[in-house]
């Protein structure tokens, strides 16, 4: 895929898009053209039939996104309104994340810190490899973190651990993440890819109608009640039952064989 920015990468590997942030030299810190980039990669993923799960991380063994580029605050950032159109820009590539329906994973080495995380949180699956970081710093450079970031953590680590997270600013070990549940799984260094690609492996044989109900699902399980849109789902559940996939995969059990999902 052509971007307009050579600090992000998107491929196409078999049914795994890779969203790559490419930004070694600081550490994948996130400035604007990144979010712009990002607000492309993803919908052409979400377009492509090819594409069944999206993984994305960090170029270089340093870090999967150190945060926001603090280099561009000064003339991006250094003002409410500044602020303001950054965050309207930025803004973009964070609801990309949000509507994606296809699974997305998070692959972590080393810092995963302020935008960083809350990047990683947009993943369904976060896998780390030890040795990383993880902190919302927000409270050291006084700026002020918004509600959907905040319930995202909260919804994920419950109030207690959002609250120490948020209050001390403090880095987190990916021993201590795993505990709290900030990722799902912890592995070594040199077991990331590899299990970052099984897992992404194992999904994509899956029948994908079923996981984008399954995930939406999740989507409207963690909003109030009354602002769920059931008939959405209920409408992706019957069209799963539906499916050329239902008749493969009945099918399929009845051969002992694995199934050959084709989406439709």
């Amino acid at each position: 895929m052509k971007l307009a920015t050579e600090k992000m990468i998107a491929r196409v590997d078999g049914a795994i898009g890779w969203m790559i942030f490419n930004n070694p030299d600081r550490h994948n810190a996130l400035s604007l053209e990144m979010w712009q980039a990002v607000a492309e990669i993803l919908p052409a993923f979400q377009q492509d039939p090819a594409v069944r799960v999206v993984v994305m991380t960090g170029a270089g063994e340093k870090a999967f996104v150190s945060g926001a580029d603090i280099s561009e605050f000064d003339d991006k950032r250094d003002s409410a309104e500044a602020a303001e159109e950054y965050a309207r820009v930025s803004e973009g590539g964070r609801a990309a994340l949000a509507d994606l329906e296809k699974p997305l994973i998070a692959m972590i080495r080393g810092y995963c810190l302020g935008g960083g995380l809350g990047t990683a949180l947009a993943a369904d699956i976060r896998i780390a490899a030890e040795g990383a970081q993880f902190a919302i710093p927000a409270a050291r450079l006084g700026l002020g973190y918004g509600f959907a970031g905040v319930k995202v953590l909260t919804d994920l680590v419950g109030p207690a651990m959002a609250r120490e997270i948020l209050f001390t600013a403090r880095r987190f070990t990916a021993e201590e993440a795993q505990q709290i549940g900030l990722i799902n799984r912890l592995v070594p260094v040199d077991a990331l890819e590899p299990t970052v690609r099984e897992l992404a492996e194992t999904i994509a044989a899956n029948a994908p109608l079923t996981i984008r109900a399954a995930k939406y699902a999740i989507t409207e399980a963690c909003k109030d009640s009354e602002a769920r849109d059931l008939a959405t789902l209920e409408a992706m559940v019957a069209a799963c039952f539906d499916s050329a996939d239902y008749a493969e995969g009945r099918l399929a059990f009845k051969q002992k064989r694995p199934p050959k999902f084709s989406g439709r």
